[in-house]
């Protein structure tokens, strides 16, 4: 009966290690270009420098995406943004180590204004890239 216990108490937890193993998944694959974290159909219209980090607008026929992209790895902040109209920025900031984004807007027949950060060093578009 002891030994059947022992088995028991071994399959309970063998089955919460795994249960705990199939919840939090793994890590989500890292981009490795601007292209790659927006989607192999989206080709870059324009960009702008940060210093140690360019910010990248890309579009593919209906959806324009943001993704600011660090030179090298590194733990500094880095932000990308969009907005079509006015209306509010869709953003993604953080303390990420290769790039920020994508942040993803459909704005056909609108004008935008998209830009990034790098540590201090921001840009922000005017509105432009309309239609």
């Amino acid at each position: 009966m002891r030994r059947l216990k022992q088995g028991a108490a071994l399959a309970v937890a063998t089955v919460a290690a795994l249960a705990g193993t199939l919840a939090t998944g793994s890590p989500a694959m890292a981009a490795s270009t601007p292209i790659g974290a927006c989607g192999s159909s989206y080709h870059v219209i324009d960009q702008h420098d940060l210093g140690k980090a360019t910010v990248y607008l890309l579009y593919n026929g209906s959806t324009n995406c943001v993704v600011t992209w660090k030179d090298s790895p590194n733990s500094t902040y880095v932000n990308a943004v969009i907005r079509a109209g006015g209306w509010a920025w869709v953003a993604d900031p953080g303390n990420y180590s290769t790039y920020a984004g994508p942040v993803k807007l459909s704005a056909k027949g609108q004008c935008i204004q998209w830009g990034g950060n790098y540590g201090s060093t921001q840009y922000t578009s005017p509105s432009e890239h309309c239609g």
